[in-house]
């Protein structure tokens, strides 16, 4: 194999070694910052790894929606699948497709559930106290109204709860911000308890 002009001689040795130091200080700084060091030559060095393929930006737009409409779908926020056709145009169909999978169940959820609420509050008896009794003391107390405050804020909810006595039948939390399924409920059984002594005016 034909010799470099220097190789061998005096000059030639000191150039090899620079080289050399050159590649390992190369080599101590791409170690120290986590980077590759760039070739020289063929065969010099080593040639970075390759990058691991990223998620398609409409595949990765398509799974963000998705969730976010199964987010909306569960709050019951009204929301219909026509919203997604605000996405890629070239996933459109597919995102609808995967919304109304998730929308349709949820819908029929709070179907059934404004269903059964509906058939409880029509109920005649609440716990086997009749809802007529119910009625009128929820209408003296409040009219009715399972948001009401009075008392300066002493009493709340339809039936005016004290906060100690709607503990004392199992509430939690503030009376005025249950259901009014459960105020009803909460009622009748203070009813069940004390009878009407809870309310001397209207019980």
């Amino acid at each position: 194999m034909p010799r470099e002009p220097f190789e061998g001689s005096e000059w030639g040795e000191r150039e090899s070694a620079r080289i050399k130091a050159r590649a390992v200080a190369r080599a101590r700084a791409a170690a120290s910052t986590g980077e590759m060091p760039a070739a020289r030559s063929p065969g010099e060095g080593r040639p970075p790894a390759p990058a691991a393929p990223a998620d398609p930006p409409r595949r990765r737009g398509r799974s963000v929606l998705i969730v976010a409409v199964a987010a909306l779908a569960l709050a019951g926020g009204g929301f219909v699948a026509a919203n997604a056709g605000l996405t890629d145009s070239g996933e459109v169909g597919e995102v609808e497709f995967a919304a109304a999978k998730i929308i349709t169940p949820v819908e029929r959820l709070h179907a059934a559930q404004r269903a059964r609420i509906k058939k409880a509050m029509s109920a005649p008896f609440v716990l086997g106290i009749p809802r007529k009794r119910l009625e009128v003391i929820a209408e003296c107390e409040s009219h009715g109204d399972p948001r009401a405050i009075g008392g300066g804020g002493l009493y709340r909810g339809k039936y005016q709860f004290h906060r100690g006595t709607w503990a004392s039948v199992g509430g939690v939390g503030d009376p005025a911000r249950a259901s009014e399924l459960e105020q009803d409920r909460r009622a009748a059984m203070l009813i069940k308890q004390s009878g009407s002594n809870p309310w001397p005016v209207c019980g």
